[in-house]
């Protein structure tokens, strides 16, 4: 490939993109990726922001004539690579590259349901119905149904469930809106493109389920690009394992009703043991509590209340079964629940068995009004380097961070890739002169009672600096509700909060208002791009180690250290580096951009705390202060 035509100074992007200039490291990894599809091998590559990556990529994929899969992280960033990105690319390559959008079923209006919910509307609360009138005005129109394209009803509607299919309750072939079906035709129009753009979800998915009612979910391809893919073993873990909820037995209980309802009606007693079923099911989710938290397993097999809770479970789901069983052969959709039913019995019970495998993980979540138990490996290595070995191709894994200290051990381990080619561009941005990093003197450890008021203290003099234009990014809620807890008239500038609206929407308001505050915990430590001056100031309370009360982590470290492995610095510190790195790439998203970014943590620097340097050596070449003049300085300027 002559990439110098494209990417090179002169090149075709420099003279139809207005603003776009050469950069060595863009071209250089265009160069590199370009080799790796060519040759069939794995690279695994980091690119700095600012680097271009996804132009690094897109290009050398669609010149080669070869069929790939792009993966990213998020549905939100896979909107934005298919409808913006890949087709400007096309538009300068002028060539038909045949390009598709494939996500996850529930992403799409299931025609089968709509009908049923609009046929059934006992027990829908005002703002359902309301719903349901608007996605069946828009099924009439809409040609994807994606239910993206229906803005108005926020992603986490109560009504999504009741029009989306999920692998447990599609009918498949037998579905009367089969030859209708959204999903089916995102499937077809994926085997028939050139480029086909999905989620780290689906890609896990499609390996860990190889049959789901329509066959493999993915095509066959050449070539396979994990954009961030920092993200993919965290993902990869949870698809790799087993998982059941209170949501997906709440659901079959009421599909039941809703289908004994339409087609029945000579079996009451049907309904007496959905009943019973959704009660136990509720009783349970009420003995753990009201507040949202992980646990390890151990803590439900120490509480004889809930032990007993989940033998009710089972065993209500069993009489369902059998009553379910005696309407067999009537419907296909009392047939599907049926099934269902079984695969959640088998699955709860695989979960619950007192004697689990070696590398398997239990443990549990609850959710406002749900929970969650789950079944994680331990290790998904050796299964994640069977699948790659599975899907022969060239795999391309890149994201800005994904080295630790110069290195990407971290990242080769947990996938076992460790016989890729490796390269690392750092960003083509100029840190010394646009950003400053500031950390401050004289805070008391972070386990200190009065840490989080010290940090509270230090950020209201900052921001009234940077007048507001500022993250404020939390490594957990208590921090973020106590600095939540300071008086608005500390601070003159508009204060934003995580949770009290979506995330798009704070985001936006954050950006129309020019001098807000935004406080966030992990959901705005990576994925977030605010351009320009509204956001001028990055601070971060502490290092990101994830928290130690996290079952998974835990087990984890338990089986490193059983090993003789030393699970702080070969996987807490290096999982912390990169989140770091996340968070701190923030700041700086354009060329133009200038900022202070401030990490409260004594640690960093701390002579007893020798990893410290891991997380220096892992940033970018920032200015750095300890100075808070310094700081007073740079935004006088």
């Amino acid at each position: 490939m002559d990439l110098e035509q494209y990417l090179g100074p002169e090149g075709l992007l420099a003279k139809q993109i207005d603003g776009f200039s050469y950069r060595e490291q863009q071209f250089e990894m265009a160069s590199v990726v370009a080799d790796t599809i060519n040759s069939g091998q794995t690279l695994i590559c980091e690119a700095g922001t600012g680097t271009g990556k996804t132009f690094a990529y897109l290009l050398p994929v669609m010149l080669s004539g070869k069929k790939a899969i792009i993966s990213t992280g998020t549905k939100n960033l896979q909107d934005q690579l298919y409808h913006r990105d890949l087709p400007k690319v096309r538009e300068l390559l002028s060539t038909p590259v045949k390009a598709a959008l494939l996500k996850g079923r529930s992403n799409y209006l299931c025609l089968n349901r709509m009908d049923h919910a609009l046929t059934d509307l006992r027990g829908h609360s005002k703002e359902n119905a309301e719903h349901l009138a608007t996605i069946r005005d828009w099924s009439s129109v809409t040609r994807s149904g994606d239910i993206a394209e229906l803005g108005v009803i926020s992603e986490d509607a109560m009504v999504w469930p009741l029009v989306t299919s999920s692998a447990e309750n599609c009918l498949g072939q037998d579905c009367p809106s089969y030859r209708d079906c959204h999903l089916v035709e995102a499937r077809r129009q994926a085997q028939e493109a050139d480029v086909v753009v999905i989620n780290h979800h689906l890609l896990c998915a499609d390996f860990a389920l190889k049959d789901d009612g329509f066959g493999e979910i993915l095509p066959e391809t050449d070539c396979f690009i994990i954009d961030e893919a920092h993200q993919l073993p965290e993902v990869a873990s949870n698809f790799f394992g087993t998982t059941i909820s209170g949501r997906q037995l709440l659901e079959l209980s009421r599909d039941v009703d809703a289908e004994y309802h339409r087609e029945f009606g000579d079996l009451p007693k049907l309904l007496t043991a959905t009943a019973n079923f959704s009660k136990s099911v509720k009783d349970l989710r009420l003995l753990f509590g009201m507040d949202p938290r992980k646990g390890r397993w151990q803590e439900i097999e120490q509480d004889v209340r809930i032990v007993r809770v989940i033998d009710e479970v089972e065993n209500r789901l069993n009489e369902l079964i059998e009553m379910l069983k005696t309407l067999q052969g009537r419907t296909r959709d009392m047939d599907n629940c049926m099934e269902r039913a079984s695969t959640l019995l088998s699955q709860l019970q695989h979960i619950t068995d007192p004697k689990p495998e070696d590398n398997d993980i239990r443990w549990f979540e609850t959710h406002r009004q749900s929970f969650r138990f789950n079944l994680t490996p331990l290790e998904i290595s050796d299964v994640f380097a069977a699948q790659m070995q599975s899907h022969p191709a060239s795999w391309v894994f890149t994201s800005a961070t994904l080295s630790v200290n110069g290195k990407f051990t971290h990242f080769q381990q947990q996938l076992g890739v460790d016989d890729a080619a490796t390269h690392q561009w750092d960003s083509p941005f100029d840190y010394q002169s646009q950003a400053l990093w500031f950390v401050p003197r004289g805070l008391p450890e972070p386990n200190h009672q009065d840490y989080n008021r010290e940090v509270a203290m230090l950020s209201i003099d900052i921001v009234e600096h940077s007048q507001g234009r500022a993250f404020l990014l939390y490594t957990s809620y208590k921090a973020l509700y106590e600095a939540a807890d300071i008086p608005e008239e500390e601070l003159d500038y508009p204060i934003l909060i995580q949770g009290t609206k979506s995330k798009n929407e704070l985001l936006e308001q954050f950006r129309k208002l020019g001098n807000a505050v935004l406080l966030g915990t992990a959901s705005f430590w990576e994925g977030v791009d605010v351009r320009g001056e509204a956001l001028s100031c990055v601070i971060i309370d502490k290092l990101p180690f994830a928290s130690p009360g996290d079952p998974v982590l835990q087990a984890r470290i338990d089986a490193m250290r059983s090993n003789g492995s030393n699970p702080f610095m070969e996987f807490q510190v290096p999982q912390a580096a990169i989140a770091l790195k996340q968070g701190a790439g923030r700041l700086i998203r354009d060329n133009t951009d200038r900022g202070v970014l401030v990490i409260c943590d004594p640690r960093l620097l701390s002579r007893s705390k020798p990893y410290g340097k891991i997380f220096l050596n892992s940033m970018p070449d920032f200015a750095r202060t300890r100075d808070l003049e310094d700081i007073h300085r740079f935004f006088e300027q």
